[in-house]
């Protein structure tokens, strides 16, 4: 017998082999375990500086990221349960949560800006507009000091819908970026009809950059692209000095990693108590 009709073999009547079984389990693990952070209030926002690219290389703004507690209080980031729950209720949920969290700290501290991710899903979902609307009806600085991300893939999900999103809130101050730059989801023809004020190059592209030499001549060309629509350029997932360089000579504008500041759920503006040290 062959390997393939030994695999096929293992196959259930029903079609789903052990590998579906424990994917579905795991998906299983994870709608609960999100729905059981929501429950219980266990979310929050961790704080990722994105800094000027060049000197004296300021803060730009912060990222603020949605993270999750499970039942022995570890933290759990955004990319370990949002591809599960991406298409359920729990993301709108999720959206809501990740929106009011970062619209309060805006309220709170008058001198920073924040990035928040979102889902065009959520464009729909009447609580998350009630939010917004909310809050700029109460403090209409905090639309200027605000940055919606939306990835490629959820863009073009529903590209119309994105565009008549981005286009009712233009006289809100609103920044909007587009997240995942260059992952291959983004029709290049939608740039002329989206509202994005900056991209954020895929990640993807940033591991050892300058020792490779294919990864760097995409980088340039979506800067290129980016440059000719005028877009604030963001270089996302930097670890390594001399890959930070190199886009620095390449004309990114911003960048953003684990070089430059990790997330924290205690930034700069909440007071940190005396001899606290926050572990890694």
């Amino acid at each position: 017998m062959s390997n393939r009709s030994k695999i096929k073999a293992d196959i259930p009547a029903g079609g789903h082999s052990p590998l579906d079984a424990a994917v579905t389990g795991r998906d299983e693990q994870i709608l609960d375990l999100v729905k059981n952070a929501i429950q219980s209030g266990q979310t929050m926002l961790a704080f990722q500086p994105v800094l000027q690219a060049r000197p004296p290389q300021q803060v730009a703004f912060y990222e603020g990221l949605i993270r999750v507690l499970d039942q022995s209080g570890r933290v759990i980031p955004a990319r370990t349960f949002m591809p599960a729950i991406e298409s359920t209720e729990l993301a709108r949920e999720i959206d809501c949560i990740t929106l009011v969290t970062g619209l309060r700290a805006l309220a709170a501290n008058p001198s920073i800006r924040l990035s928040l991710n979102m889902s065009v899903r959520s464009v729909g979902y009447k609580r998350w507009l009630r939010i917004l609307d909310r809050h700029l009806k109460q403090d209409p600085t905090v639309g200027e000091r605000l940055v919606l991300e939306i990835s490629e893939q959820s863009a073009m999900t529903m590209p119309d819908l994105t565009v008549d999103f981005m286009d009712s809130l233009q006289d809100r101050s609103i920044g909007f970026a587009l997240d995942d730059f260059g992952s291959g989801a983004l029709v290049l023809q939608y740039l002329n009809d989206f509202y994005f004020d900056a991209v954020k190059l895929n990640g993807s592209f940033m591991h050892r950059l300058a020792g490779n030499p294919d990864n760097q001549s995409i980088v340039r060309a979506l800067i290129a692209v980016a440059k000719q629509f005028d877009m604030l350029i963001i270089a996302g997932s930097v670890e390594r000095k001399e890959d930070a360089e190199l886009l620095v000579a390449a004309g990114v504008d911003c960048l953003q990693g684990h070089l430059f500041g990790s997330p924290t759920v205690r930034p700069p503006w909440i007071p940190q108590p005396k001899n606290l040290r926050e572990g890694a």
